[in-house]
């Protein structure tokens, strides 16, 4: 009998699978697909120690405007996803206004910091030290003004969080960047941060050495999940019913459907992005943010990804990649993409808490329930710290930063 039951494969649920295995106990890691199929899949790849602050969702009316009438590319919506996610969004809304976010960002940016050096264990054992790169990647700007915001974002930064950047002018940038057709005013190059060129093998790669070390990897359905008077927890596998005495939700954007079935309702900002793989004929070095359009330039071992930002749509949307096709459309005088690679359309969600923070702790109405979920745009930067967190708080360790991501502590977990 495992002592951990571990619903959710993607890189939270492994990195927990694995924390977990570490300090000794038996685990069992479940999911309906293989490891690292689904937003650990698609996303741009990048471990980033420099995002120490969560995206806030924008106060001031001209970008809401610009936002309501389509004018921006980094986020499209449609009615019925607000409609759904109306009461998340309004407490995203008010979470985002300056003081409220500083707090938050206070926390979040003891996160991100330690990010790289609590994956850097994890990658060498697994030995995928080749999908790595330790060199950044850059925020370009096409106009002056945008590349003095950024400069001065980048600055304060470093001041209030201590990350480091270097600014490039446009012809730094462009003698780094041969594949660039033209030159923008600039880029910020984050530096610190790491990059993956395949993050679904990496987190696959962890999955791997999680068996290797005598964990189990099963198939089942979280949503067969029920409580054992006494007893623990039972969830239902290809190879039958499994127990244990504690159970972590580790679901992502799935996690308010198996939890809501527990009697919780967590109220979540379902935020879908797309991606597509080009054959460059000249591919960048390192992943490049077009600022301007929204879309991130990845080069991964598929070829040159783009991903693109923030679509609020209902869950059950049918896939509308129109940011992706716009995205296209603006880089094409910046970089040569090449042809399309024929693959199935990836889209996936990040799963956004309306506070910004991830849920980390105990669950508040269920012994031997745990939760470690929510962690929005940064959960494949995020999985190896946030299981070390959560297993602190497993041992009944207490800290600032455990009391700020405690689910029992928090007005958006409603019982």
């Amino acid at each position: 009998m495992s002592e951990f039951i571990i619903l959710g494969a993607g890189m939270i649920g492994v990195c927990t699978a694995l924390e977990l295995q570490a300090r000794g106990h038996e685990v069992a890691l479940v999911d309906r697909r293989e490891p690292g199929r689904e937003t650990s899949y698609g996303n741009a790849g990048i471990i980033q120690t420099e995002a120490a602050e969560p995206y806030p969702l924008p106060r001031d009316v001209a970008t809401l405007f610009d936002y309501a009438l389509g004018r921006k590319n980094d986020v499209t919506y449609d009615l019925p996803g607000l409609l759904q996610m109306a009461p998340a969004l309004w407490t995203y809304f008010r979470s985002s206004a300056p003081e409220r976010h500083r707090r938050i960002s206070h926390f979040y940016a003891q996160l991100t910091a330690r990010a790289t050096d609590d994956h850097a264990d994890w990658i060498e054992a697994a030995g995928a030290q080749s999908l790595i790169r330790k060199d950044g990647y850059y925020q370009a700007y096409r106009d002056q003004a945008a590349l003095d915001e950024g400069v001065r974002k980048a600055a304060r930064f470093m001041d209030e969080y201590g990350v480091p950047s270097d600014i490039l002018d446009g012809a730094e940038l462009a003698a780094k960047e041969p594949a660039l057709k033209k030159q923008v005013a600039g880029a910020v190059h984050w530096h610190d941060s790491w990059t993956c060129s395949d993050p679904g093998a990496l987190t696959a790669a962890y999955a791997k050495l999680f068996q290797a070390r005598g964990g189990r990897l099963l198939t089942g359905d979280a949503v067969t999940l029920l409580p054992i008077q006494n007893a623990g927890w039972r969830v239902l596998t290809d190879e039958g019913p499994v127990e244990a005495p504690q159970c972590v939700v580790a679901l992502g954007p799935w996690a308010p459907r198996l939890l809501s079935l527990l009697g919780y309702r967590i109220p979540m900002v379902f935020k879908r992005g797309y991606h597509g793989h080009f054959d460059a004929p000249s591919t960048l070095s390192r992943p490049l943010m077009d600022v301007a359009h929204g879309v991130l330039l990845c080069p991964m071992q598929q070829g040159l990804r783009m991903a693109t930002g923030a679509a609020l749509v209902a869950t059950s949307a049918p896939p509308r990649p129109r940011q992706l096709s716009r995205g296209v459309d603006a880089v094409a005088d910046l970089i040569e993409l090449g042809p399309r690679v024929e693959e199935p359309q990836w889209y996936g969600m990040r799963p956004c808490m309306p506070d910004m923070l991830p849920l980390v702790g105990p669950a508040p109405r269920h012994k031997g329930l745990w939760f470690n979920f929510g962690h929005g745009h940064q959960g494949f930067t995020l999985g190896p710290t946030s299981a070390k967190l959560l297993v602190k708080a497993i041992d009944g360790e207490q800290s600032e930063l455990l009391n700020a991501l405690d689910p029992s502590r928090r007005s958006v977990v409603i019982d």
